[in-house]
């Protein structure tokens, strides 16, 4: 009996060994989730990232094991999305990058001035279009998706007072190099200017240009109010952070786990998004509280200025994206 017994926990070590052992007789193995993201710690996207690891531990002590990636310590979005792709890493707070890179005849949420408020993305991003986008994602990327984290708007800064449209006569506005963004500021009145982020500060400084567009994390950060006089809440991009899983990695899981951490990111998602709007409201007190003027411009100047080049670069979209942006309560 005695060693029919040892026969039999010796057969057990050795399935465990191995892998083979299945339930009830092998232990649950600990799942671990890298979570990615390019901004630094101490923003909202950490602070999402904290509550994740937090409620996935307050509801399975010792399931998951989350770990950190910020500040693009595992590599660029490009370069994550790929990574994620290959199931080399799980979890990413991505950009936009996916959206153009994978499915750009449906990202309508990179034109500046088409949506003015979270509730009109969100619904893009659950109409057909916006489900088609996901869908293409997933097939060429590997991607699932989850849903948006919200971030603060874009406005501008500049060193006038700017109201309408008209005032960007002459105005030379720093912009990244994104073409949808070039073609649409262009077509309101700006003069586009290119300048690496690095150099923000030194362009205004020297008035290469008279002003650039960022969410007002970039004005309070780099003190441009040493060199800029106005804030204007023109609110033109609501840019959010997505969070992404990868489909091999996810499709590997029990339904439990899926399950779990899907709630858990719809908890980090909503904590993400709180932690982002009260910062926002930090940054424009303290920008106004450093002597920079707030303006609340007309901001159905400027959509009706830009429809034209919206519409331009609606039409090579894929058809229903301009009826699926537009139904969600733009005019």
């Amino acid at each position: 009996m005695r060693k029919s017994l040892l026969a039999t926990l010796a057969t057990l070590a050795t399935l465990a060994t191995l892998g083979m052992l299945s339930a009830p007789f092998a232990l649950a193995s600990t799942i671990e989730i890298q979570v990615n993201n390019t901004m630094s710690e101490g923003g909202s996207e950490s602070a999402a990232v904290e509550r994740f690891a937090e409620y996935l531990e307050e509801q399975a002590p010792g399931r998951f094991n989350v770990r950190p990636f910020l500040a693009g310590s595992l590599g660029s979005e490009d370069g994550v999305l790929e990574l994620l792709n290959l199931g080399q890493t799980q979890i990413s707070i991505t950009g936009g990058n996916w959206r153009q890179q994978y499915a750009p005849e449906y990202d309508a949420i990179t034109v500046p001035f088409l949506f003015s408020t979270w509730n009109e993305v969100d619904a893009y991003m659950e109409s057909p279009s916006g489900q088609r986008l996901v869908e293409i994602a997933e097939e060429k990327g590997g991607l699932k998706y989850f849903g948006t984290q919200h971030r603060g708007p874009r406005h501008m800064t500049a060193n006038k007072a700017i109201h309408t449209p008209a005032d960007l006569q002459g105005f030379r506005l720093r912009l990244p190099s994104l073409p949808v963004w070039l073609e649409v500021w262009e077509g309101i009145g700006a003069q586009v200017v290119n300048v690496p982020a690095p150099e923000i500060y030194l362009a205004l400084q020297t008035r290469q240009v008279d002003g650039h567009e960022n969410s007002l994390s970039s004005p309070y950060t780099r003190r441009l109010w040493e060199v800029q006089d106005h804030i204007i809440l023109t609110s033109h991009v609501q840019f959010p952070w997505n969070w992404v899983a990868s489909s091999r990695w996810w499709n590997g899981l029990d339904e439990e786990d899926q399950a779990l951490i899907t709630e858990a990111i719809h908890v980090a998602r909503q904590h993400g998004t709180e932690v982002e709007r009260e910062l926002d409201e930090y940054y424009l007190e303290e920008l106004e509280k450093a002597g920079m003027t707030i303006i609340e411009p007309d901001i159905e100047a400027f959509r009706e200025a830009a429809m034209p080049s919206i519409e331009r670069v609606m039409s090579d979209m894929a058809d229903g994206v301009l009826e699926d942006a537009m139904g969600n309560g733009n005019d």
